[in-house]
């Protein structure tokens, strides 16, 4: 950005130049002040790429199992706009082929917004990521807007079978899908990330804090808790793009090779309390009332939003009681809405079981 500094040799003491660097420098710090980005160095970005559409991975990540990783974005900047709402938000969740499957998450997780309450429009806006063919050839047949993340790895990581909790796979399919989302924040879009393992009932959007540069739903929340003491769970989150949120991502997946073997979720806990004093970053952990999981659910179907299968291991347990969960939302709409008052108190979730059993669930104190 240029303020006309660089003549001052050719105007001398001019009084006209004077009164134009008088205006401009007023109005550029007005400008910096309001942008979000002030100290967060605007050349983050330049710095990051090589080129438009590929990014190497930072030099942090090496110590990862596939060390001359590329993840390519081929069209990613083309199909954005198709899916992005005004404000450029985009639904992000990914699958493999064995979520794709029909009968599997992707199903549930699509026909939950047709299902839902008024949020049948919003599945235009979900981009579903492929980590693998099958997967994507699979999604083209059941929704409008389909990507397939291309992995070049050095090993043979299989993406599309379903991944054994924390084994060598699983770790790449997670931390791959947050080197997609550090490119859709660099194209200037927002995102609502949500696992695919999850249903929604009602608009998210309205219980999601606008001064927030990331939202982040939780295993266990407590209003009397401060932000950072909640459990967070990165199963949903929100992020808006800014160079701050960038840099976070960047971050965050350089502190990979600090904590060599953890997933994402695990590594973004441990450095949560550097992300906000080192680059000032907000983060706003959202309520179970609206945004419920497995780890933690409100009997209140008046209020949620998503609900989510944290707390369990293995796909077959989450579809299993994912579904019964849809089916009690279903059974619960169907009723006229004096029926509905009527039996309000009444209303309880189906008991996840076969989660809360695979995954030694306790009760939070």
């Amino acid at each position: 950005m240029s303020l006309g500094l660089g003549s001052r040799s050719k105007v001398g003491g001019s009084h006209a130049a004077a009164f134009l660097l008088g205006v401009a420098l007023p109005t550029a710090l007005l400008f910096l002040l309001a942008s979000d980005r002030l100290g967060e160095g605007l050349s983050s970005i330049s710095r990051s790429w090589g080129s438009a559409g590929t990014t190497q991975l930072p030099a942090a990540d090496a110590a990862g199992p596939n060390q001359n990783q590329e993840v390519e974005f081929e069209g990613l900047a083309e199909l954005l706009p198709k899916v992005a709402m005004e404000d450029r938000t985009v639904i992000i969740t990914p699958v493999n082929e064995a979520w794709a499957r029909p009968g599997s998450l992707l199903d549930l997780y699509l026909e939950s917004f047709k299902n839902g309450e008024d949020i049948a429009h919003l599945v235009n806006h979900v981009l579903v990521v492929a980590l693998d063919t099958l997967g994507f050839e699979r999604c083209k047949a059941v929704h409008p807007h389909c990507y397939l993340l291309r992995v070049q790895a050095t090993t043979t990581t299989n993406m599309s079978s379903a991944k054994g909790f924390m084994s060598r796979d699983y770790l790449e399919l997670v931390w791959t899908k947050l080197t997609f989302q550090q490119r859709v924040l660099e194209l200037g879009y927002n995102f609502l990330f949500t696992d695919a393992d999850m249903i929604w009932f009602r608009n998210p959007f309205r219980h999601i804090a606008l001064y927030a540069d990331m939202s982040c739903s939780s295993d266990d929340f407590k209003p009397s808790r401060a932000p950072m003491a909640q459990p967070l769970n990165t199963g949903l989150y929100y992020m808006k793009s800014t160079n701050r949120t960038i840099e976070m991502v960047r971050y965050w997946r350089a502190a990979r090779a600090r904590f060599p073997g953890r997933h994402d979720q695990s590594v973004f806990v441990m450095i949560k309390g550097e992300l906000v004093s080192k680059l000032q970053v907000r983060i706003e952990p959202l309520d179970t009332v609206y945004f419920g999981g497995f780890c933690e659910y409100h009997d209140d179907p008046d209020k949620a939003c998503t609900m989510h299968t944290d707390c369990c291991i293995g796909l077959e347990n989450k579809v299993h009681d994912l579904r019964d969960m849809a089916a009690d939302w279903k059974k619960y709409t169907s009723l006229a809405p004096e029926e509905r008052k009527k039996r309000k108190g009444e209303f309880k979730w189906t008991y996840p079981d076969r989660c809360r059993k695979s995954s030694h669930w306790r009760k939070p104190r």
